[in-house]
């Protein structure tokens, strides 16, 4: 009866060194998958605050909340369960999808591009504030859905090796982890003035002098930002188009890009790394700017296309 004791609680033991295991290997994948992602991560934070400018400031957190859930849902019943699934039967669509959404990633940032330089007007609603705050978390969470299918995808390549539960796992912790990080920095940002306001009233000069700095500083970093995100939003449509296109098999476009790269890297030292990455980065912008124009120019020539 002890002899059968003691070999269960042994069993127990063993189980819970496994399991203990087993979430150390999770948690480590897990970091490896987000670190993996970051360079679009920091695209999506880049991007999101250009939706929140001209809303009231009330309105602000309510829609960076409302684009948040909109962005978990996007991870968590669309992307995920897709990538799983082809990940598993089609592996080879994968590439193919994500091209088709970084098209749109292309036209969504030259349409601004071209906008911003030819002076046309946005396209708000006339109907008010509410009409236009709708209409902007709308754009948000389809913009969010193609930076979000980036990230899950680079996650799920990280973890291809996991078996199916712990992937599953690994890529719900990488969903919930990046969406809070994301949109909570977001959150900071385009409060930061409400914040400069609060510290502008203080009784200190120094709390004044800060606040003071923060309001009349915030307006120049969301036009910073916008930019920013515009670019980010070329950039991760093209990159995902040039390794794409090397995927299924035209190999000189990226290799072209890789070799330009590797010479920058070898040619100088120190910075050499940050240059390569800077070509790399120009070459994809380039590339998202002239599909992404292309696909406007079609899409207006449409009888549905837009009318400027």
């Amino acid at each position: 009866m002890s002899a059968g004791l003691f070999g269960l609680l042994d069993d127990v033991a063993a189980l819970a060194r496994l399991a203990a295991a087993s979430l150390d290997d999770i948690g480590a994948a897990t970091g490896k998958a987000t670190a993996k992602a970051a360079g679009v991560v920091i695209d999506d934070t880049a991007v999101t605050p250009q939706y929140v400018q001209g809303i009231t400031a009330d309105r602000e957190i309510p829609m960076i909340k409302r684009i948040a859930v909109g962005s978990l849902r996007n991870k968590l019943l669309f992307i995920l369960p897709a990538a799983l699934i082809l990940s598993q039967f089609a592996p080879w669509a994968l590439t193919p999808i994500l091209m088709i959404g970084a098209t749109y990633l292309c036209f969504e940032g030259a349409e601004k591009v071209l906008a911003r330089f030819l002076h046309h007007e946005s396209h708000g609603s006339e109907s008010g504030a509410p009409a236009d705050e709708k209409s902007m978390t709308a754009s948000a969470i389809r913009t969010d859905f193609i930076l979000s299918a980036e990230i899950m995808v680079i996650a799920l390549n990280e973890v291809a090796s996991q078996s199916f539960v712990p992937r599953l796992i690994i890529l719900i912790i990488v969903a919930l982890v990046i969406t809070a990080a994301v949109y909570g920095v977001v959150g900071v940002i385009v409060k930061m003035d409400d914040a400069g306001l609060a510290l502008a009233q203080r009784s200190s000069q120094f709390a004044q002098r800060i606040g003071r700095g923060l309001v009349a500083g915030m307006p120049k970093l969301l036009s910073v930002l916008s930019t920013v995100g515009t670019v980010a939003m070329l950039w991760v449509g093209g990159h995902i188009l040039l390794t794409g296109t090397d995927t299924l098999g035209w190999h000189t476009p990226y290799g072209w890009v890789h070799h330009a790269e590797e010479s920058i890297r070898d040619a100088v030292q120190g910075v050499g790394g940050l240059l390569a990455w800077l070509a790399n980065t120009t070459v994809s912008a380039i590339i998202g700017f002239v599909v992404g124009t292309v696909v406007v120019l079609i899409v207006q020539a449409l009888p549905f296309g837009k009318k400027h």
